[in-house]
């Protein structure tokens, strides 16, 4: 199975910025898309940013578009989240996750959060006022 490591996420001030990262291994590190999913304390898990990972082609979430920018480095079997002018509505655990299973069309596997298979630990990201 693939194992996914995350990293980067801390306190900061509101309009910071944080780059978060994904950490891959496994044998089956050939998932057609990966992405960045949150959790706020008593709300569900949301999907963030998608990525193809064939292609490059990304999804956003409207509520980060424009301020998140998801990238990958499969040479280092790597996975970012480029997280800039931060508000206190992003503070949540943040989870990347692999080995998609649903319908590989447009967003909807940003809709889909539960059709992932492999999912990190998580890393905090939390935002002050």
């Amino acid at each position: 199975q693939v194992q996914l490591v995350e990293s980067g996420g801390t306190s900061v001030q509101a309009g910071g910025s944080l780059r978060l990262s994904c950490t891959a291994s496994g044998y089956t590190y050939s998932s057609d898309c990966m992405g960045w999913f949150r959790q706020a304390p008593g709300k569900e898990r949301e999907g963030v940013a998608i990525i193809y990972t064939v292609n490059g082609v990304t999804y956003y979430s409207d509520s980060v578009k424009g301020r998140f920018t998801i990238s990958q480095d499969n040479a280092k079997n790597m996975l970012y989240l480029q997280m800039n002018s931060l508000k206190p509505e992003d503070t949540a655990m943040y989870y990347c996750a692999a080995g998609y299973e649903g319908p590989l069309f447009g967003r909807i596997p940003l809709e889909r959060v539960y059709a992932y298979k492999y999912w990190g630990q998580g890393t905090q990201v939390t935002v002050s006022s």
